[in-house]
């Protein structure tokens, strides 16, 4: 049994309740046999509460909105210069839990960061991708119907002092770090290829392994506009 190919959205920057608005519409209306879709962007800085976020973790937000999401996971901060990688997957199909999509999207980023020579890791208590001490990349999830819909944001080249305002993730005095600080490259277009080629290896690997088979097709890569709930 294959299952159709990673569709690859590159949707470009695009408002938090937007986007969140197209994620629910389209997991909610997605069928047995559609393409998983991996979306690609940016937001306008915005913090972003998880389902059983603490307020006392938002510190001091200032003029930057806050939205309470239904992702898991506490408080963290989009803003431009930041990749999101939007994972909508049928868990059930691919062979694969949350927590086997957690982990996988952390080794997603790790083997990105290694061909740039930046060793990273994951910590089993904190979701999440670390280099040292400084987290680069947040992780956040929901799943409806079996299917997860949120992911996961990863810090290329952007202003980091709005992480001041909050405890990233829960964390007070959470360090966290970006591609530029370590000597990658910052060409946002250039990493979300090869974040894309990442996760959908690994999204092949599990299935193969679960004796599922691989995907019908490569990822097929769509330009968006800025999306609608009907995206």
């Amino acid at each position: 049994m294959s299952a159709p190919g990673l569709r690859v959205r590159r949707l470009g920057p695009v408002a938090y309740p937007e986007t969140w608005a197209a994620m629910r519409a389209f997991t909610d209306g997605r069928s047995a046999d559609g393409a998983d879709e991996l979306w690609l962007l940016e937001h306008p800085p915005v913090f972003t509460l998880g389902q059983a976020g603490r307020p006392e973790h938002l510190r001091d937000p200032d003029q930057i909105p806050v939205v309470q999401s239904d992702r898991g996971g506490q408080v963290t901060y989009h803003g431009p210069g930041q990749i999101v990688a939007y994972v909508l997957v049928d868990l059930r199909r691919a062979g694969i839990g949350v927590k086997g999509l957690v982990h996988l999207l952390e080794a997603a980023v790790i083997g990105l960061l290694s061909g740039y020579g930046v060793v990273a890791h994951a910590r089993p208590e904190a979701p999440g991708v670390y280099v040292g001490a400084a987290k680069v990349a947040a992780l956040g999830l929901r799943v409806r119907r079996g299917c997860s819909y949120h992911g996961l944001s990863l810090n290329v080249d952007m202003d980091l002092s709005p992480f001041l305002r909050i405890d990233p993730c829960g964390y007070p005095g959470l360090a966290v770090t970006q591609i530029a600080d370590l000597g990658g490259p910052t060409d946002l277009n250039l990493l979300g290829d090869a974040l894309a080629q990442q996760i959908e290896r690994r999204l092949g690997d599990v299935r193969a392994a679960a004796g599922l088979g691989g995907t019908s097709a490569t990822s097929e890569v769509i330009i968006s506009p800025q999306p609608s709930s009907s995206l």
